[in-house]
């Protein structure tokens, strides 16, 4: 069942801003994260979702019903984290979490508790003299509080530290075991990896993959770089193939990037006499950069 369904939606702000014709969907209880760089188009993609704006085309449908005329409807519902949280300075974090849950109609804290204990949350203090990082814990308490079964998160661990980015990993994969329907806009991409079922990548407004997580890493290239015994085996074996380069600092050395041809590359190395072999996978970040026009584009 299609959750969250985005249909052929455009939304032209002029100078080839906004998005274009961008169509995917998230299953009942996917986790999908949506990728692309800074004005790639995901801010206003979740917007449209959250029915903040209107498409010029396309529609965008959570649960069967028009984000933007049944926005109202959808919102007291669904969890969800803006990249950037409209606070009242004046209160303190406690008084905004109630304020948050008071306009949800929520009577119960008890989530919004544990949830504040999960992350090492003191609420007590104003929220202007907060950091970014307990500000987006609050972020974080006021979107999954409610236990909602579908989130929209976007760039949810925006000023968090490595520890509290570990959190939160472990927070998603929770909530995916107990089947909730989640889209995450990200630029960590180790989180990511951890997290996600599938991965949308958007750029200039565009889609430009969608596809299973397992198939995205399985592309993924490594970087081999085997020391031979001599130069002229080295020579020999960067012959076979046209991607390998002897290292000229170091005749004994050959440096290719490989993919599913990483057996055969292997297989002829045995050829020879090896002395030593290193393999360094790709990162996911180094990947995607192909998408984003990257060095390897």
């Amino acid at each position: 069942m299609k959750t969250i369904e985005i249909d052929h939606i455009t939304k032209d702000y002029g100078w080839h801003r906004g998005v274009f014709d961008l169509s995917f969907q998230v299953e009942q209880g996917e986790v999908l994260g949506f990728l692309g760089p800074n004005g790639a188009g995901k801010t206003t993609t979740i917007r449209q979702l959250l029915g903040f704006i209107k498409p010029d085309s396309g529609s965008v449908r959570i649960l069967g019903k028009n984000c933007f005329c049944q926005a109202d409807e959808i919102q007291r519902t669904l969890g969800y984290l803006p990249g950037e949280i409209a606070f009242i300075d004046s209160m303190s974090g406690m008084e905004f979490i109630r304020f948050v849950a008071n306009m949800k109609r929520m009577r119960d804290l008890g989530r919004a508790k544990e949830l504040m204990d999960q992350f090492d949350l003191n609420a007590s203090g104003k929220i202007k003299r907060m950091s970014k990082g307990m500000k987006q814990k609050i972020g974080i308490v006021c979107a999954f509080m409610q236990d909602p079964d579908i989130l929209v998160l976007d760039e949810p661990t925006s000023g968090l530290d490595p520890l509290m980015q570990n959190c939160f990993v472990d927070l998603i994969l929770g909530e995916k075991k107990r089947g909730k329907t989640i889209l995450m806009s990200s630029h960590i991409f180790e989180e990511i990896e951890r997290t996600c079922d599938r991965a949308a990548i958007i750029r200039d407004g565009e889609l430009v993959a969608v596809d299973t997580m397992e198939k995205l890493c399985s592309g993924r290239k490594k970087r081999m770089e085997i020391t031979f015994a001599n130069a002229s085996m080295a020579e020999a074996y960067a012959g076979e193939f046209t991607k390998a380069q002897q290292m000229a600092d170091n005749p004994e050395k050959v440096v290719m990037k490989v993919g599913r041809e990483l057996d055969e590359a292997i297989k002829k190395a045995g050829n020879y006499t090896v002395v030593d072999l290193d393999i360094h996978t790709q990162s996911l970040e180094e990947f995607f950069l192909h998408f984003y026009g990257g060095e390897d584009k």
